[in-house]
């Protein structure tokens, strides 16, 4: 089954990526259409698009899912239910094909439904406490983005067709479509974890790292950068693009900030995910399509291989995740090592791998263009903080001595785990600069003085000297310490997130329903309700019970009382 879905995907996406290219160089566009049936003038039509965007993207997602599954050969080889995973993968895969390739809210629905359901199924995998916690806040937060959707389609039914597609570019002062922007802007919150959505991406590791690797790389959450591709005309329109680059900057910054602080290995990797999707939203929303795609396509290609080098050393490790645990992991795991390094490095944007051409014009570009010094400063330390957890994670990881039992073995043994790391390493270093050639046929000439230039490399110099001075931070007893464990308490819990979308918002209604229960149905309810009735009752009955045993008594005496009547009248 593996070997069969590998195959099948592989070359889907190499058939798919030719055709994106040739679309791409002779700017074509397909679409197709089908009525599935109309209700009242509504017509319900199933639309397919097929342009260079969509193949491309859709051929990048089948591309990482083949080398997933084929991972998935080692990586769950003690699975018994491989063939079910296999499946609950394909079909994850189905409902990002369906989002990609619909200009339709109706099909939308169906991708962005399956990616919600399938994703819980993931998420809740190997079945405990943790996963099904995590599971639940995965699902009740993307419910809100559902529940956008389902809004913004019955909005839809104003314009008497489903096609957003057609109407973006011409309804530009309908308070209707405004509305559904506003909706979609929401749906994409959630779906991409921004804030104050954040807490259920990290939570969403319970599920099996081959699932992180591609819901974290190039599926569930880019799903909505590609969506908002798709609106963006609408945010220029209605000028709600400054409302997502707040967003998406303060996103960008907690989640870098949070990560320097993180000792889960997969945790860490979901934190620098939400950063680059706040960079991603952020440079969106600054009206540079093409560069957010140039990015999502690029950090799908080295954040897929960051995660398969995670979990061989996770599996290796005997499913320990605490990067505490590791060290000198290059001695004993040199293919994944060359691999973690190559993938972190292209994280950090350094020169010439594939993170560099994207991150490096996106900072460039920020610099070229109008924003205020706030929004500048938070591009420049959130990058800073990226190359920061970077050294960080390889810091623990390769350095030092190996901190696990004494009688570990481990290597880099495992063939179906090496292919698909070492597919995936060569087009992590040269796919960006393959990617900025097609996707950019003119190149971008941005004149900025030396220092702004060169700042970005600075950044990340600088940023990964900061890592290595938070590695070696030793907590005493003094003020200065416990002010800064403070910080690392607020900063390393997300700015306390998850506590504000589960207990926080649990709290209240479960005490209340407490207090309702003690008063209501355990104190005065059980007094004039169940339990008060049932003792009325009861002694209602023992009086009649009383009445009837003592039958003949009461006859006789009503007898004796009648005589005395009797003859008090008949004397008088």
């Amino acid at each position: 089954m593996c070997s069969l879905s590998f195959f099948f995907l592989f070359i889907s996406s190499t058939l798919i990526f030719i055709l994106g290219i040739y679309y791409l160089v002779f700017d074509y566009s397909v679409f197709i259409e089908w009525e599935v049936f109309s209700l009242n003038s509504s017509m319900v039509i199933m639309t397919f698009i097929f342009d260079w965007m969509s193949l491309i993207f859709m051929s990048f997602v089948m591309y990482i899912s083949s080398l997933v599954i084929y991972y998935s050969e080692d990586y769950m080889s003690g699975e018994k239910n491989i063939n079910r995973f296999i499946m609950i993968v394909l079909m994850f895969i189905l409902s990002m094909a369906f989002l990609i390739i619909s200009p339709n809210l109706i099909s939308i629905l169906l991708g962005w439904d399956g990616l919600g359901l399938v994703s819980y199924c993931l998420v809740i995998y190997y079945q405990n406490v943790s996963s099904y916690n995590a599971g639940m806040l995965t699902a009740l937060s993307n419910r809100i983005g559902d529940v956008s959707i389902l809004i913004s389609i019955a909005w839809m039914l104003n314009f008497g067709s489903w096609n957003y597609i057609c109407y973006c570019n011409f309804i530009s002062d309908s308070f209707e479509m405004s509305i559904i922007t506003m909706l979609i802007i929401l749906a994409s919150m959630t779906k991409s974890a921004q804030i104050p959505f954040s807490s259920w991406l990290p939570a969403a590791m319970a599920a099996p790292t081959p699932v992180s690797a591609l819901v974290h790389s190039s599926t569930l959450v880019t799903a909505v950068i590609y969506l908002l591709i798709r609106f963006s005309s609408m945010l220029c329109i209605y000028n709600l693009g400054w409302f997502l680059l707040l967003i998406g900057c303060m996103t960008m910054f907690m989640a870098g900030l949070g990560a320097n602080f993180e000792f889960d290995l997969k945790k860490i990797i979901a934190l620098s995910t939400l950063s680059q999707l706040g960079l991603m939203m952020s440079i969106l929303s600054m009206g540079y399509l093409k560069l957010a795609f140039f990015h999502l396509l690029s950090h799908a290609l080295f954040k897929a291989l960051l995660f398969m080098c995670a979990g061989s050393m996770i599996h290796n490790l005997k499913d320990s995740q605490d990067i505490r645990f590791m060290g000198s992991v290059v001695n004993f795991m040199p293919l994944t090592s060359i691999c973690f390094n190559v993938s972190s490095l292209s994280l950090c944007g350094m020169p010439f791998l594939a993170g560099f051409y994207s991150s490096d014009l996106i900072l460039e570009m920020v610099c070229l263009s109008w924003i205020n010094l706030l929004i500048y400063f938070l591009f420049f330390i959130s990058t800073g903080l990226t190359a920061s957890y970077s050294f960080r994670l390889i810091y623990y990881s390769m350095s030092s001595d190996n901190n696990f039992y004494s009688n570990f073995c481990f290597n880099d043994g495992m063939y179906f785990i090496s292919f698909s790391m070492l597919s995936l390493l060569f087009i992590a270093v040269l796919g960006g600069s393959f990617l900025s050639w097609l996707i950019f046929p003119i190149p971008y000439m941005i004149v900025l003085p030396y220092y702004l230039k060169f700042l970005t490399i600075l950044v990340v110099i600088l940023g990964s000297y900061l890592g290595y001075c938070i590695s070696s931070i030793n907590f005493s007893f003094d003020l200065f310490s416990l002010s800064m464990f403070s910080f690392v308490s607020f900063s390393g819990s997300m700015w306390f997130m998850p506590y504000i979308s589960t207990n926080l918002i649990s709290y209240f209604p479960l005490s209340f329903g407490y207090y309702s229960l003690k008063s209501f149905d355990y104190g005065w309810g059980e007094f004039f309700g169940g339990q008060g009735l049932y003792s009325l009752f009861i002694y209602l009955m023992n009086y009649i019970q009383d009445f009837y045993d003592s039958n003949f008594k009461v006859y006789l005496l009503i007898f004796i009382f009648w005589m005395f009547i009797l003859i008090m009248l008949f004397f008088i």
